[in-house]
This record gives structure tokens, C-alpha cells and sequence, in this order.
């Protein structure tokens, strides 16, 4: 590998002296054929186009700068041809400033190239029987319809090797290589051809040849229109079929043809739809049974008895709630909340339990079958042993080796950007920058916080309610819900103005680290964004679930925030309610604006360029041209819609013991996304250079990590956010003796029992109610659930033996559920294998193929070898010793 590497990529870097006449593309005129895929003589494939402006049209840069791009990128040029690429040039049709180098890998190329960089390819077919499932016929209906795209042929593949081409399964030398396989060749040699030496470094690579500005755009071709086939008999036309079958709307029910994407746009591209269409089948079972106990919840709302209670006039009706702020809040009644109560039954319910818990182990149970898919087509995609070859460093790194180190392993001099005193300094400013704008994040929840206790305070004044109200419209917009519910759109507005703000703010520090290559660069900025965005949408969440109405004193004693704002209480029936509204407008908004995002500003940028460039001319464009005027996908490639998706499998398992239809919204959602995503990559950008992939990369320890915070926050929820605990106790210690004066285990006299009773006149000056009060009762009963004793008890305002029971039912169910789920995780975990045995069973009649077709052989090769040679060596001694006469 080493003498191959020596032939084959350093004569990339060789200089050419500037006296030397450089070699140069072929210049031709367009043909007129606007899906020709093909050089002007219709015989050689484009497989890259490379597009640059004229550099004697250009005004905007001193002649001085213009000559020396120029003169790089002849040189550049030049050396792609000296490395066996053939080049042809032609200039624009709409812009005469555009010139466009199409660029052609011929098959000695083609093989040098693959064999360095382990490409594999197919040995003979497979011959191994497959095992039909039992779900064939369902799945069926599903499909593509195989007489239309046709199903790939299953090969056995090894990493191509030269001297071994009469082994390959080569039926034509046109279509061994497909055009992705090409495009990803000719792209591998693009990246490490030289252009400059500049102090003793030297500059290379088309990544920054674009940066720089001297290439305008570097792409593969699409192979067709995607509205119609291509009038080409020897173009197969898959962007069309991939658009009819698989980006068009009318398809979103069916199944993706996934070996047909990764054929066209590489593996990279075909393990993200794979993930995303794994995600969204697993999502279905996980909606249905969101759905059902959901249904369950307003089937057996109307039997709540604590919400009848509260309900009751005879009960709720004579209960007089303390004020819920100082001075400007009145006494009211506990009636009020109940339409809120009643929604309350709904998600607060035994079905929730239920689901906590099934989400818990449907969450393992996806990542374990996701691993087990993710060796199927690492098989099948030939990413099994795929050795990464070395990336090419990052030209941002490159441009800043001016510090020279020795290399302990090489004990060569190699040029680095910083010192290690430097990368020290570097490390720890970024480390300082995300801890200081994570502190930003957390200021703009408490500013959210802030508003929500001043607002209610004016929510309070104006929607003040005397016992004696009876309008409609107050059952329903309490000061609560108005609170809630402006809080979380106000919370939703600034979450999505802090993401557009951190992203750049992720890439800025990500760009001051400099990391050396793009994997690097995508594992810290997928890092930083991840913690960003994770921080900046679940803070509201956490708040809402773990920390509002826990520490807000009681009506005598209560707690300030900042000194000055009294902080926020529970309604009655706790503040799971308010989560659940707020999950619901954010993951519902989120979605809504994503996806109008992703469809709007590609169309809109698209339709601009083809309005503009129609309004010019009515020529007939080439294939090339057209291209040009799509969309770049962008150095971060599926980044975006990856931390989409990330951020959404955190909603649909943190938080959904809340929010059991938060796995439909998602299901819904995605079911669009799929298709919205494969319309942009068809129609909207251009075509991305096809790249390996095993698996998804960073996001798999994300996800899997996001897997076990959910058990405890679920647990949490249910324990501390929901009532179900202290229902729970009451109606098995606390209604019946010796605490309750029931006969029988009920929840009657729930709601009277653990709402504490507060006498008025322990109220302080400071938080005294300027409204008079109008009944002759001296008491009012806590807001929330505190459990206290009542005054003129001996401990008055001091915790119960109620709320100690409760609080040791909690830590023991948490304890309980946390270690039930994880031990379930671990079983299953333990249970389903990473891959399967039919996929093993694959991978080693391969490798033992490998080893009969190529290595026996070679040794067979080199017993003829020898035979030959010692049947020589034995007819010259017997030459030497026979008699001069014979």
C-alpha cells in the first residue's frame, strides 16, 4: 500500500515550474444536447464538474490577484490531467462569464484509485438463501413497485485489487463502476492534487480552491431532469424514479427504496433515510399505544372522583382558596379549576404509568433492532471492514501550519497551526465560551420565569373572580392558563430566536479550535450544538416539571424570588398540565416551522435563479448548467437533520409521561419530513458527493445516552409533577383508619383531605389582600398539595405524616421503576444480538471467498511459478554436466 501510495498520490503534489508549458482542458462548443451525461464525443462520462469564472471578465479583483488565480488554477488543472483525469472545457450558455470543466476518470484510472482506496466490489453473486418473513405479504403493499425500480442484485465483494481483475464480476468495464463509485474516485484525486507551494507547504485539494474563490461551484451531475426521463437511451434516469417513487407526496406511505439511494447518492446519505424510516416504523407502535392511553385518560375522566370533588358545588364549591400572590390577588373558589381538572384526568391517569413505563423499554427495544438494521446494511452496503482512508486536512487548518513539531512516531518534522501551549489556550477559551453562553441560556429561562410571576400578578388584577362570579369564560381563562400559555409562546419564540443565534455561535468556536480534519470538525461542532440546543429547548421543560411550585413556602411564609417575586405555585391538581402545554406548543411549533423552513428558502432561492436566468435567454441549457443553478448541500451535509431529529427523539422520551401524543405528532411529522427531505435532495440541491458511512456516526451515543436520562426523568415526572403518588397513598393508608374515617378504600374526601387550611389572619402585612373578605369563615386552604398541619395544632404549618409518607412513596417508586426499566434494558440488550445470524452467516461465506478466489490463487500462481522455474534449473545442470559430444 505504502509503493502504491508513493506511485499514485505523491506525483499529485509534483511541482511545475513556471516556464513549463501546462497542460490544459480541451475547449468545446456546447452540442445542443441538454441531457447528454457525456464529453462532446459522446463516448466519456462526466463524472465531476468544476465551474470558474472567466478571470478576464472579472472586475471586482486587481489584475494583479486575477493572474495569480489564474495561474493556480492552470497549474491545478494541470496536474489533474498529468494524474490521468481528462478534462474539457465549455463555456456557459446563459453567462459567457461561467466556464464549466467536466472532468472524466478513464478505467486504468478508475482501478489505480480504487485499489488505494479499498473500494469493494463484486466477486460473484450471492448465493446464499434468504429467509422470507413472515410479515413478506404485508410489507408487500408497502414496497416500490419492483417492476419500476428494480430490486439490486446481492453480490459477494472484496476491496478491488489489479492483479486480481480477472476474479471481479466484470460484465461491461462501462458500468463496473457506477457513477457514484466514479464521482467519489474522481473527488478523492480532486482533494489531493497541488496547485501552490508557498513556504515550503504545500497548498492543495478543491475544498480550498472553493474557499478561496477560484472555483466557483465542484459537483457530480444529476443524470436526469426530475420531471421527466432523460431523452438519452443510455441513461437510466434515477433522480426521475427516485422523485416519482420516493420524494413525490402521493408516495408517503410507502416504503423507501434504500438500496436505490444509496446507489445514487452514496452510503452516507442511504444510512440517514435508513435511520429516519426506522425511527418513524418504530414511532407507529410507540403512537398507537400513546394514542390508546390517551383515550383511556377521556374515557375515564368523567369517573375521577377527585375531579368530581372539585367540581362538586357542595364540596369544591365551599373550599375558599388562598390568594396566589401578595397584596392584588383575591380569595376564590376551588370550582374554578374545574374544567382544567378535568383536562388534568386525561394525562394524569393510570394510563400515564403505563406508558411511562412501555416508552422506557420501546426506547431499548429501538436501539437494539436499529443496531441489528445497522448490520444488515453495513453487510449489504460493504461497509463491514470499510478502512477510512486518511482524510484530507481541512484547508483552515492547513493555511495556519506555520509552528513545526517532530512527529514521535515518523521522527520527522511535520508543520502544525499552535503550539501545545496554544491548543491549551485555545481549548480553554472555547471550554470558557460554551459554559458562558450555556449561562446565557439559562438567563433567558429566567427571564422567562420572571415574566411568568410578573405577569400573573396583571393576569390576577384583571381576571380578578369573586366568589359570587358565575361568567363562563373564567372557568376556562384563569390567570393560570393565561400565564401558561402566553409563557410558552413566548418561551417557543425565544427558543427558536437562541437556535439561530447559537448556531453561529457553535461554528465561530468550532472554527477558533481548528480542528485538523471534517470528521473532527463535525464530532465537536455535533458536541457543542447538541448541548446547546439540548439546554435551550429542555430548560423551560425541566423547570416546568422539577422545579415550579417545589419551593414556594406557604400563604403565611412564602418564598421570593430575586427578593421581590413571590414564587410561582401549582395549580391544585400540580403543574403537569402546564407541561403538557408546553410540550405541546413547542414540539408542535418546531415542527411547523422546520418544515416550512426547509421547504420555502431552497424554493424560493431556486426560483429567483430560474426567473432571473429565463428572463435572459430562451437557449437550450446543458445538463451541467442546470445543475449549477440548484442549491450546494453545504460542508455540514445532513448535520441539521440529524440535530433535528435528535432533538425530537428528546421530546418523545423525556418528557412523554406528560404527553403521551407526543410520539403521533412525531410519527406525523415525520412521515412529511421523509418526503421533504427526499424532495429537497432531488429537486432542490445538487447532487452530493457520494461518501462511506458505517453507521450514524456521533449521534449513536447521543441517542443512547438521551435513552437512559428518559427513565428517570419519566420517573420523576410521575413521582413530582403528577398527583399519582399522593393519590395513591391516600387511597390505601389515608382514607381508611387509623388516619382515614372511611370504611373501605375510596378516594372520596381526597381533595378535602390534603388541601392544607390556613388561618386569615396569619397573614403578613406585606402579602395581605387588599380585597375584603366577604364570607364569615377565618380560613382559607392552600393552593397546592403541601400537606401540613392545620393552625392551632401544636406543629401548625409544619409537614404532616401525610406528606413523609408521600415523599417515601416517591423515592421508593422511583426507585423502583428506574431499576424494574433498566433491568428490563439490560435483558433485552442481552437477548437481541447486534447482528443477526443470517448476517453473519454472510459475512463469513464472504470472507471465504475472499480468501478461495484471490489468496488460493496466488499461491496456485506461485506453485506454477516454481514449478516453471525448477523445471529450468534442472534442464540447465543437465545441460552443464553432459558429454561435449552428445
Amino acid at each position: 500500500l505504502v509503493l502504491e501510495l508513493n506511485q499514485v498520490i505523491i506525483p499529485t503534489y509534483g511541482t511545475v515550474p513556471e516556464q513549463q508549458n501546462l497542460h490544459t482542458p480541451e475547449w468545446v462548443d456546447f452540442d445542443d444536447k441538454p441531457d447528454s451525461l457525456f464529453f462532446k464525443d459522446g463516448q466519456r462520462r462526466i463524472d465531476f464538474v468544476l465551474v470558474y469564472e472567466d478571470e478576464s471578465k472579472k472586475m471586482t479583483h486587481k489584475r494583479s490577484d486575477r493572474k495569480k488565480q489564474k495561474r493556480k488554477r492552470q497549474v491545478y488543472e494541470s496536474n489533474l490531467i498529468n494524474n490521468g483525469l481528462q478534462l474539457e472545457a465549455t463555456r456557459s450558455v446563459l453567462d459567457e462569464k461561467l466556464i464549466f470543466v467536466k472532468v472524466h476518470a478513464p478505467w486504468e484510472v478508475l482501478c489505480t484509485y480504487a485499489e488505494v482506496m479499498h473500494i469493494k466490489l463484486p466477486l460473484q453473486h450471492n448465493d446464499l438463501k434468504t429467509r422470507e418473513s413472515a410479515f413478506n405479504w404485508f410489507s408487500r403493499l408497502f414496497r416500490v413497485d419492483e417492476n419500476i425500480i428494480k430490486p439490486e442484485q446481492e453480490f459477494f465483494t472484496a476491496p478491488f485489487q489489479k492483479e486480481h481483475l480477472s476474479n471481479f464480476y466484470i460484465q461491461d468495464k462501462d458500468t463496473f463502476f457506477n457513477p457514484a463509485t466514479r464521482s467519489r474516485i474522481v473527488h478523492f484525486i480532486l482533494s489531493r492534487v497541488k496547485y501552490a507551494t508557498k513556504n515550503n507547504v504545500k497548498k492543495f485539494g478543491i475544498n480550498k480552491l472553493l474557499d478561496i474563490g477560484i472555483y466557483k461551484a465542484a459537483f457530480p451531475l444529476h443524470d436526469s431532469s426530475f420531471r421527466h426521463p432523460s431523452t438519452d437511451p443510455n441513461c437510466p434516469s434515477e433522480r426521475y424514479l427516485l422523485y416519482r417513487e420516493w420524494a413525490h407526496p402521493k408516495n408517503i406511505f410507502k416504503l423507501q427504496p434504500l438500496d436505490f439511494i444509496r446507489k445514487y447518492y452514496g452510503e452516507k446519505i442511504g444510512i440517514y433515510f435508513a435511520w429516519l424510516g426506522f425511527y418513524t416504523n418504530m414511532l407507529t407502535v410507540a403512537a398507537v399505544v400513546g394514542v390508546g392511553c390517551f383515550l383511556y385518560g377521556c374515557l375515564t375522566k368523567d369517573n375521577c372522583t377527585w375531579s368530581q370533588e372539585v367540581c362538586d358545588p357542595n364540596i369544591g364549591g365551599n373550599i375558599i382558596m388562598c390568594p396566589q400572590c401578595d397584596k392584588v390577588c383575591t380569595y376564590w373558589n376551588l370550582t374554578i379549576t374545574c374544567e382544567s381538572s378535568k383536562k388534568l384526568c386525561i394525562f394524569d391517569s393510570f394510563g400515564t404509568l403505563v406508558f411511562a413505563v412501555f416508552m422506557g423499554i420501546w426506547v431499548t427495544f429501538f436501539l437494539e433492532f436499529w443496531k441489528r438494521r445497522q448490520a444488515e446494511l453495513e453487510y449489504e452496503w460493504d461497509t463491514v471492514e470499510y478502512l477510512e482512508q486518511e482524510e484530507q486536512v481541512r484547508p483552515e487548518y492547513e493555511a495556519r501550519c506555520t509552528h513545526t513539531v517532530m512527529n514521535e512516531i515518523t521522527q520527522q518534522e511535520e508543520h502544525v497551526p499552535y503550539t501545545a501551549w496554544g491548543k491549551c489556550v485555545r481549548m480553554t477559551f472555547c471550554t470558557s465560551a460554551i459554559f458562558f453562553w450555556i449561562l446565557l441560556i439559562i438567563a433567558s429561562v429566567v427571564g422567562i420565569i420572571v415574566y411568568r410571576l410578573s405577569v400573573f400578578l396583571v393576569f390576577s388584577a384583571k381576571l380578578s373572580q369573586h366568589i359570587s362570579g358565575t361568567e363562563a369564560i373564567r372557568k376556562y381563562l384563569t390567570p393560570q392558563t393565561a400565564t401558561s400559555v402566553t409563557a410558552s409562546l413566548i418561551s417557543f419564540v425565544v427558543i427558536m430566536i437562541l437556535n439561530i443565534i447559537y448556531e453561529k455561535v457553535a461554528i465561530l468556536i468550532t472554527d477558533f479550535e481548528l480542528p485538523r480534519t471534517q470528521t473532527d470538525y463535525e464530532n465537536s461542532l455535533t458536541t457543542k450544538m447538541f448541548l446547546f440546543q439540548f439546554v435551550n429547548y429542555y430548560s423551560s421543560c425541566f423547570y416546568i416539571a422539577f422545579f415550579k411550585g417545589k419551593f414556594v413556602g406557604h400563604p403565611g411564609n412564602p418564598v421570593y424570588w430575586l427578593g421581590k417575586y413571590r414564587n410561582e405555585e401549582c395549580d391544585p391538581g400540580g403543574c403537569l398540565l402546564e407541561l403538557t402545554t408546553q410540550l405541546a406548543i413547542i414540539v408542535g411549533g418546531k415542527a411547523i416551522w422546520n418544515n416550512i423552513q426547509e421547504v420555502l428558502l431552497p424554493l424560493i432561492k431556486n426560483l429567483i435563479g430560474r426567473y432571473s436566468a429565463a428572463a435572459r435567454s430562451e437557449k437550450v441549457v446543458p445538463r451541467w448548467e442546470h445543475d449549477y443553478h440548484l442549491q450546494p448541500i453545504g460542508k455540514l451535509g445532513l448535520f441539521y437533520e440529524y440535530l433535528e431529529m435528535v432533538i425530537q427523539f428528546g421530546f418523545v422520551t423525556l418528557f412523554v409521561a406528560s404527553f403521551p401524543l407526543a410520539p403521533l405528532l412525531a410519527l406525523i411529522n415525520n412521515l412529511l419530513e421523509i418526503r421533504l427531505d427526499a424532495w429537497k435532495l432531488t429537486t432542490q440541491f445538487r447532487r452530493m458527493v457520494p461518501q462511506k458511512a458505517q453507521d450514524i456516526g456521533a449521534w449513536q451515543p447521543i441517542l443512547q445516552g438521551i435513552a437512559i436520562l428518559a427513565v428517570v426523568t419519566n420517573a420523576m415526572i410521575i413521582a413530582f409533577t403528577s398527583d399519582m403518588i399522593p393519590r395513591l397513598v391516600y387511597y390505601w393508608s389515608f382514607s381508611v383508619p387509623p388516619y382515614g374515617s372511611h370504611s373501605s378504600h375510596t378516594m372520596k374526601g381526597y381533595i378535602n383531605s390534603t388541601l392544607s387550611v390556613f388561618n386569615i389572619s396569619d397573614f403578613k402585612n406585606a402579602s395581605k389582600p387588599f380585597s375584603p373578605w366577604l364570607g364569615t369563615q377565618t380560613t382559607c386552604r392552600q393552593v397546592y398539595r403541601d400537606l401540613r398541619y392545620p393552625p392551632g395544632h401544636q406543629q401548625q404549618y409544619e409537614h404532616n405524616i401525610y406528606y413523609w409518607h408521600v415523599i417515601a412513596a416517591k423515592l421508593a417508586f422511583i426507585i423502583v421503576m428506574e431499576h424494574v426499566i433498566y433491568f428490563v434494558k439490560f435483558i433485552i440488550s442481552y437477548v437481541i444480538p447486534d447482528v443477526s445470524q443470517e448476517t453473519k452467516s454472510k459475512v463469513k461465506r464472504e470472507k471465504y471467498l475472499i480468501q478461495k478466489l484471490l489468496h488460493e490463487n496466488d499461491l496456485k500462481g506461485v506453485k506454477k511459478n516454481m514449478g516453471k522455474i525448477a523445471e529450468k534449473i534442472i534442464k540447465g545442470a543437465d545441460s552443464t554436466f553432459r558429454p561435449k559430444d552428445e
